[in-house]
C-alpha cells in the first residue's frame, strides 16, 4: 500500500475539478480522459504513446473522496481533499503504484492547470 499526502496551493473545488473533469485531467495525466462520475461509473485514461488504462469509479463524495478500481488490476485508489490553511491537502492511498508514479512526477501540475 502506498500512502502520499500533498498540500496544494489552491482550492480544495480547484483540486477536485483537476482530479476529475476530463479536460483538466487531460492537462496533466493523460491526453485523452473519459470519466463518469458515479459510483459503477467508467474511466479510461489514453496517453500519446499508445498506452491505455481503464477503472471503476467505486465511491464519490463531491469535492471530498473520490475511489476507483483499476480494471484487470488487484488495487484500489482513494483520493481524500480536506481544507489547509494555505490551500488542500491530498492525500493519495493506493494498493497499485502505477498512479503513484504519475501523482509524484505530475502532482504540483494540479494547481497550475
Amino acid at each position: 500500500m502506498i500512502h502520499k499526502e500533498i498540500v496544494l496551493p489552491a482550492p480544495r473545488e480547484e483540486v477536485w475539478e483537476a482530479l476529475t473533469d476530463a479536460e483538466r485531467l487531460a492537462d496533466w495525466f493523460a491526453n485523452d480522459v473519459e470519466l463518469d462520475l458515479r459510483p459503477g461509473g467508467g474511466a479510461s485514461f489514453r496517453w500519446d504513446n499508445g498506452e491505455e488504462r481503464t477503472a471503476t469509479v467505486t465511491g464519490v463524495e463531491l469535492e471530498r473522496r473520490l475511489t476507483f478500481t483499476w480494471d484487470g488490476e488487484d488495487g484500489d485508489v482513494e483520493f481524500t481533499l480536506d481544507d489547509e490553511p494555505n490551500g488542500t491537502r491530498l492525500t493519495v492511498v493506493e494498493t497499485v503504484p502505477a498512479w503513484s508514479t504519475a501523482l509524484g512526477l505530475q502532482a504540483s501540475m494540479l494547481a497550475l492547470v
